[in-house]
């Protein structure tokens, strides 16, 4: 990486430019000043049409304006974070804005502007930053200037591609701090915005403002079907890729395979949507496990949670676990048929008018009944679901709302999600689990070590549901016939 452009203490025989540097660009000389203001073409984009989201945000921010009317409501996409000194994380804007414009800019802002005299509505403008300025040497002088992060979109060409009347977002602080009237932020994204509007909000009216936004994401657009489905075929090529190299991370490690499936993530879409979990042996039974630095061994299953995130930041989590030598064991297959049938039950539990609760209540059911015909826990099974006793090695929730964020709609009321009703155009995952830590002295030692997760995103539909990623096979013997059809062997 190169370091930016720094005047340095020249040396002698450079004495003659030193007297040259002038005011406008200290610790630049004249001619190399007046050399940079000049000779560049005009590169203004003309005949831009609007971005694919730009109506359905339309749509969105309408909406929102209906449920706030007479506030203006402040809505950034955040700022760079410093990840070591001068080097910068990978920016990601936040859901609430790209859920509103479909932009992704860092240090943009959408402002919705209560119409004047009573007049109903809002008017919504996007701040953000305009093309880098030459004359004052901001385009080359400035780290985060064009020549060194690359050219940027005008306010025209933006108000193009967004639907929306795009300003100087350095105009906007100033603006904030002097504005009247009720105003409602989505807090957590800039620091700067917030510190304008210091003494004109409230953390119960701001709250008010980032639970609509999470819940009017609940039911998915036609738009957002689209992309879910992009990122879950990704996907699918994705867990494709990884067992086609299986032997090549046998003989390295588990990040083998996380950067194969980040290599399918970043040339078919953004990134991924979350750490991929690459969990090979007994890492298979800690739910997180993003380290992806152990060893992959003949014999063990892998545990592979991963989902490519879409150019417009959709992402797809979707969860299988492979036998890393093509074949489960006895006991492997036993456990993993355990997993599938209690997802089958959670699959065919979620459809219009059911409660979310519905297909992690089935799912549930079926692993206490297998842990109980086992002999691992004490029967009956309605003894065992009462006490939650299946808990120890279901350990989890068996599913969530999918959408911007991998745990979408995280905001959401308790009664408008968890305790909610499922309808049409609802997008989830069914991911049931057991998991028998390496250390667990309660089940028979030859369980120990063992963690099996099967997950899938499930659309709600009109008369049931929809596996979005159906296309990777599920059931036992179906898994280890497609890897042997990806190794090249005869299943």
């Amino acid at each position: 990486m190169t370091d930016e452009l720094t005047p340095e203490t020249p040396d002698e025989d450079e004495q003659p430019i030193k007297q040259r540097k002038n005011g406008l660009y200290p610790g630049v000389s004249d001619e190399l000043s007046e050399s940079m203001r000049s000779g560049w073409a005009d590169t203004e984009l003309h005949d831009l049409k609007p971005i694919e989201q730009a109506p359905h945000a339309a749509r969105r921010r309408a909406a929102l304006s209906r449920r706030f009317p007479g506030d203006r409501l402040v809505i950034p996409a955040g700022n760079l974070k410093t990840r070591s000194n001068d080097t910068e994380y990978g920016f990601r804007a936040s859901t609430e804005y790209v859920y509103l414009t479909g932009d992704q800019t860092d240090d943009s802002v959408l402002v919705l502007e209560p119409r004047p005299n009573g007049a109903e509505g809002h008017d919504a403008t996007v701040y953000r930053l305009p093309r880098s300025n030459r004359e004052n040497g901001e385009f080359w002088l400035n780290g985060m200037g064009e020549l060194w992060v690359g050219r940027r979109n005008s306010l025209d060409e933006s108000a193009a591609l967004l639907g929306l009347p795009c300003k100087d977002v350095r105009e906007l602080t100033g603006q904030l701090s002097e504005a009247t009237g009720p105003v409602r932020v989505v807090r957590g994204h800039d620091a700067g915005i917030e510190t304008a509007l210091t003494d004109k909000v409230t953390a119960e009216r701001d709250e008010e403002l980032r639970v609509y936004l999470s819940e009017a994401r609940v039911v998915k657009d036609e738009f957002e079907i689209g992309e879910l489905q992009k990122a879950v075929d990704s996907t699918v090529r994705g867990f494709e890729d990884v067992v086609k190299v299986l032997d090549k991370a046998e003989a390295t490690s588990e990040r083998y395979i996380e950067g194969t499936f980040f290599l399918r993530a970043r040339v078919e879409g953004n990134d991924v949507g979350y750490g991929s979990i690459c969990a090979a042996g007994p890492h298979a039974t800690t739910l997180h496990w993003v380290r992806n630095n152990g060893e992959v061994h003949s014999g063990d299953l892998l545990l592979l949670d991963a989902g490519v995130e879409t150019n417009s930041l959709y992402t797809a989590d979707v969860t299988r676990t492979l036998p890393i030598n093509g074949r489960y064991s006895a006991l492997q297959r036993k456990i993993y048929d355990a997993v599938y049938e209690s997802q089958e039950a959670g699959i065919a539990a979620v459809r219009p008018g059911a409660k979310f609760r519905d297909f992690h209540d089935a799912s549930q059911r079926v692993l206490a009944e297998k842990l109980v015909e086992w002999g691992l826990v004490e029967g009956p099974v309605e003894r065992v679901l009462e006490l939650a006793l299946q808990r120890r090695w279901t350990l989890h929730g068996t599913g969530h709302m999918l959408g911007l964020d991998v745990h979408d709609c995280a905001a959401a009321r308790t009664e408008a999600y968890v305790n909610g009703t499922l309808e049409p155009g609802m997008v989830l995952t069914v991911e049931p689990g057991l998991y028998f830590q390496a250390d667990d002295l309660t089940v028979p030692e030859e369980y120990r070590g063992i963690g099996v997760r099967i997950e899938d995103d499930i659309l709600v539909t009109e008369d049931g549901n929809r596996n979005l990623s159906a296309g990777l096979p599920r059931r036992s013997d179906e898994v280890e016939s497609w890897m042997a059809a990806l190794l090249g062997k005869q299943s």
